[in-house]
């Protein structure tokens, strides 16, 4: 039964790789991780791509992570799967100082109408100079999207032809628009 699950959702994944993943651009909330509790910014640097910001306090550390995420659509640009990397540093309260490196895995939802997203995600990270040296976080996202996605133009042609026929007429036009003079041209010999 597991097998088959996982072979479905593998196949899924797989189909929808090239469809774009996103639908805002820059998004932010809180993050809630058992005893911590999170400020998470994500902004989108590519197509399936986001760089996201997570700042962590609990009751004897505060940390900040840095995260890159791949996003692919499951069921459309709606609910994505991703999957990231990154590293953190923070402060303990017997420590001191510490660092380290995170992975990252979830599933995002962006409500159909509201500007809003909802994420779980799992994220272990390896500590360097921490009580615990590996730690495996469970996490609920919240996310207000501050700047949505472009939406592009519909396309009454849906063959190359017409764009092709759009950048000839942009060109022309451009060409047939008078030039302003230029400061430049007080020295250029006049025809008369």
């Amino acid at each position: 039964m597991i097998k088959r699950v996982l072979f479905l959702i593998c196949l899924v994944c797989g189909v929808s790789v090239a469809a774009h993943a996103q639908k805002y651009r820059t998004a932010a909330g809180v993050r809630l991780d058992g005893d911590h509790f999170g400020v998470t910014v994500q902004q989108k640097l590519h197509d399936q791509a986001t760089l996201e910001g997570i700042f962590q306090i609990a009751a004897r550390e505060y940390s900040g992570t840095v995260l890159y995420e791949w996003h692919r659509p499951i069921l459309g640009k709606r609910f994505n799967y991703y999957i990231g990397g990154g590293g953190h540093v923070g402060n303990l309260k017997d420590k001191g100082a510490f660092a380290g490196l995170d992975a990252i895995l979830g599933v995002e939802y962006k409500i159909n109408g509201l500007p809003f997203l909802l994420s779980t995600d799992v994220k272990p990270a390896l500590h360097f100079n921490h009580d615990d040296w590996v730690h495996l976080s469970t996490g609920v996202s919240v996310r207000y999207v501050i700047v949505k996605e472009k939406k592009e133009k519909k396309k009454l042609w849906p063959f190359g032809k017409q764009q092709e026929d759009d950048t000839r007429k942009r060109k022309k036009n451009k060409q047939e628009e008078p030039q302003q003079p230029r400061i430049l041209d007080i020295f250029k010999k006049k025809d008369n």
